[in-house]
């Protein structure tokens, strides 16, 4: 799940200890927030300025109707953070490595949610420990 620092960023969830994610208006995206399951684990990438994912969070409610939207069938997630990566991984490290170039980030980087399947989250794990 994408976010841009400056708005809501990975402390702003610590400090939170969970969150809505709110404000998706993007079909696809949304489509993605529904399939979430409570337990699902959550790579929370940081956009714009130094992009890079930062964390990992799981998913607390299962999808409702976003409050924040005027119109439209609109829905969120309910986050809590797990832990911190040890170090960030940049979105140009990911575009490096050859095991992920199918990845959803590296071919449509702007769409906010995201799935990404268990092999890349190995390989990006991985990746936390190696620079």
């Amino acid at each position: 799940m994408k976010t841009e620092p400056e708005t809501f960023g990975w402390d702003d969830l610590v400090k939170q200890g969970s969150s809505m994610w709110d404000g998706v208006r993007n079909y696809q995206a949304r489509n993605n927030l529904r399939k979430m399951k409570i337990g699902d684990t959550v790579l929370f990438y940081h956009s714009v300025t130094n992009p890079s994912i930062v964390g990992i969070a799981e998913v607390c409610k299962e999808h409702y109707t976003d409050p924040t939207a005027k119109e439209g069938d609109w829905s969120l997630v309910d986050l809590k953070p797990t832990r911190k990566l040890k170090r960030a991984i940049s979105l140009q490290e990911i575009k490096q490595h050859p095991e992920l170039q199918d990845m959803v980030l590296v071919r449509n980087s702007r769409l906010s949610v995201q799935p990404v399947s268990s092999e890349e989250y190995d390989i990006l794990l991985n990746m936390e420990t190696k620079k």
